[in-house]
């Protein structure tokens, strides 16, 4: 999008903001926004109107607004319900992202035992193998791609492994969930990704029936016992949790990781500066999170009740989001929000949102982040973008910032 193009545009599209053009000039854009128009119109198609929060301030405060919700079934009456865009929608969108209070709680205790400070830490060796294995299979060469040989097959053998999927299925899950957050209503684009939607439920089922045969002590059969006691989890629930659990199990983490090494191979002043002491990684790390935020839009929030906004009425059954990028950039809340500085104090980002929706896994990805990024900096210490800069193009997708591949060599 050129500057031309930004002062034109009055209201933005949800194909715009997915397209590759708007990620690479996005940060400017936010800056813009920040200075004039913090409330900026949208116009999200079969989901109607939106506004776009680009302000930290705002984002925190919206994240605990109470007259945000995030299931529509408590915004819309029965006469309003949208139709569902999807086929398989409905059995894959009961999950806790999309629920509020008390059904948010009742959910998300049913899983964050497994997400205890104690339980993480116990997958610290496991991560590291796996780390090791990973870097093993690729050392010789002397290149990789981080996405495809790293980033990506390292927190899905985890959560895979946490939640009992074989591991052999693992590369179905980047293309289900590829269509899982892709927010397009091109027709074309719907019904194909209502295809690989429908390939995810069939196979959610035949999984669930194996578990219900043979329980383990993996999570999925911990969501099944609650799921058999009646009131704890719904069929539709249980599904939902499950494909929750792993797209937000690992997509994330894929984000961090590779927009952390990009980050490290733009600044080669800090990636020296971490090399020489790997002391700063947890600093690296928060850092990382908040200049390429891995998550760069939220999820959708539906206002249940009108209110006031920079002068604006924000109505009912508008949609809000947030975006988490701009916010993190916010030159009101950080000092040299443009800089990469992996000695940054006071670093309040909200990468992982905020609120009642603060990201279950958060320090999960964490662990994941600091294992795969000192093994990587420890074993491949010359290692170094293979190509040009120009050439590293981010994918065009809603809701993350995620690049298409980082070819390096070492």
């Amino acid at each position: 999008m050129s500057s031309k193009e930004k002062n034109s545009v009055t209201i933005l599209t949800e194909s715009q903001l997915s397209s590759r053009a708007f990620k690479d000039e996005a940060y400017e854009f936010y800056k813009e926004l920040r200075k004039s128009q913090p409330l900026y119109p949208l116009s999200l198609g079969a989901l109607g109107k939106g506004w776009l929060i680009s302000r930290y301030d705002d984002a925190i405060h919206l994240l605990k607004n109470e007259k945000l919700k995030k299931n529509y079934e408590n915004v819309f009456t029965a006469k309003e319900k949208r139709p569902a865009l999807l086929r398989n929608e409905e059995s894959l969108t009961k999950h806790m992202l999309n629920s509020d209070p008390p059904d948010h709680n009742r959910l998300r205790t049913l899983v964050q035992k497994a997400f205890t400070h104690r339980m993480i830490l116990q997958l610290e060796d496991k991560i590291q193998h796996i780390a090791d294995s990973l870097l093993d299979k690729v050392q010789p060469n002397k290149f990789m791609n981080l996405v495809d040989n790293y980033a990506f097959p390292l927190p899905i053998i985890v959560i895979s492994e946490m939640l009992g999927i074989p591991l052999e299925d693992r590369q179905k899950f980047r293309v289900w969930s590829q269509a899982i957050i892709d927010f397009s209503d091109a027709p074309e684009r719907l019904q194909e990704n209502d295809h690989l939607l429908g390939e995810f439920v069939e196979y959610l089922e035949s999984l669930v029936r194996k578990k219900r045969r043979e329980p383990a002590g993996d999570l999925i059969s911990a969501l099944i016992q609650a799921e058999s006691e009646g009131t704890q989890l719904s069929t539709e629930e249980l599904y939902s949790m499950i494909m929750l659990l792993i797209v937000a199990g690992h997509e994330t983490t894929v984000n961090l990781i590779t927009n952390m090494t990009y980050a490290l191979m733009c600044h080669g002043d800090q990636f020296e500066k971490l090399r020489q002491q790997p002391d700063l990684m947890n600093s690296a790390i928060e850092e990382a999170l908040r200049f390429h935020s891995p998550v760069e839009l939220t999820t959708i929030r539906w206002t249940a009740e009108p209110f006031i906004l920079h002068g604006q009425e924000i109505k009912r059954k508008d949609v809000i989001i947030i975006s988490l990028a701009s916010a993190n950039r916010d030159e009101k809340i950080f000092p040299n929000a443009d800089i990469f500085d992996i000695e940054r104090k006071n670093n309040r980002h909200i990468a992982f949102g905020h609120g009642n929706h603060f990201c279950l896994g958060a320090q999960l990805a964490r662990l994941e982040a600091k294992i795969a990024m000192s093994t990587l900096l420890r074993r491949c210490p010359n290692i170094q973008l293979k190509g040009e800069k120009e050439q590293i193009k981010w994918k065009g997708n809603f809701l993350m910032r995620a690049l298409e591949e980082l070819p390096l060599s070492f």
